[in-house]
């Protein structure tokens, strides 16, 4: 399907969508939720276009399209350092916060999340987090790289962002996906749950021979909040999934809340992060 350039970015950067989350979950002891941000436009239209258009087209069919498509790794073979730097050719001019690049995002992520004592795989997750979105760099829509997540094959709660946006997506309409089970059975684990497609299920599929569990669905499900924040899928989920999204849980206030204007220095950084890098994954990741 042919789109235009202005329905492939509907958002003026993708930082756009996280700052909206900033919106919908603000923490009482972080910086006011309004302070964020100062766009012309408080409705945030842009937002609005944005899941409209993956609402419509984010399909259970779309999905393994992109499965097959982008799970055979073949666009490229690099180092994970070499990685993050193609990340950060997405340039976002649009922060009037802070400027910060993507690669200096993630430092301040993950080193917020050392600076707390937890794991070195739990800061290796902070530093990764984000690495899927290199599927903007490929070609890919905004909206079927960043975004809410949610499952697909089944009913969409109405917990999801904009859930009206639903009515013209295909699968609404199809029996086989409009009911509350869908293709899964109760309590099936998400292990057996397709999820939307996006940055989080690429970046899982690329670390998930390599890092901890509680890591992987970490990666997985960060952008999964009808179910970390709203506790909407439930009924797809087993005791397992419950005791793993404790650790969705912990990452969640460093993914959403990590920005201050102390900007990390990469090239200090780096050795710490080389080695890190070395002690959990390959030498080079294929893309």
């Amino acid at each position: 399907m042919a789109f235009t350039d202005t329905e492939r970015n509907p958002l003026s950067s993708l930082e756009q969508w996280e700052d909206d989350l900033l919106i919908r979950y603000p923490e009482p002891e972080h910086k006011a939720k309004e302070e964020y941000r100062n766009y012309d436009d408080p409705a945030r239209d842009t937002v609005r276009e944005f899941y409209r258009l993956n609402h419509t087209y984010q399909t259970y069919d779309f999905v393994q399209e992109k499965r097959a498509e982008f799970l055979k790794f073949d666009k490229k073979e690099i180092p994970v350092w070499g990685a993050m730097e193609f990340l950060n050719t997405l340039v976002d001019d649009s922060d009037p916060d802070i400027e910060l690049d993507q690669l200096q995002h993630l430092l301040q992520t993950a080193e917020a999340i050392r600076a707390d004592g937890h794991p070195d795989w739990f800061v290796l997750t902070g530093f990764l987090h984000d690495m899927g979105k290199v599927l903007c760099l490929f070609g890919e829509p905004q909206w079927a790289v960043v975004g809410d997540t949610f499952p697909v094959g089944c009913a969409h709660s109405d917990k999801i962002v904009y859930p009206e946006y639903f009515a013209a997506n295909p699968d609404t309409y199809n029996k086989d996906f409009n009911t509350k089970y869908g293709v899964y059975e109760p309590n099936c684990g998400l292990k057996n749950v397709t999820m939307s497609w996006g940055h989080d299920e690429y970046l899982y599929h690329i670390t998930k021979d390599h890092l901890p569990e509680p890591a992987l669905y970490m990666i997985r499900y960060h952008s999964f909040y009808a179910q970390h924040r709203e506790k909407a899928y439930e009924h797809l989920m087993d005791d397992h999934d419950r005791a793993m999204f404790k650790w969705v849980d912990k990452f969640n206030p460093y993914d959403l809340y990590s920005k201050s204007p102390v900007v990390p220095v990469a090239s200090e950084l780096k050795p710490y992060y080389e080695d890190l890098i070395a002690k959990y994954l390959p030498a080079t990741i294929r893309l």
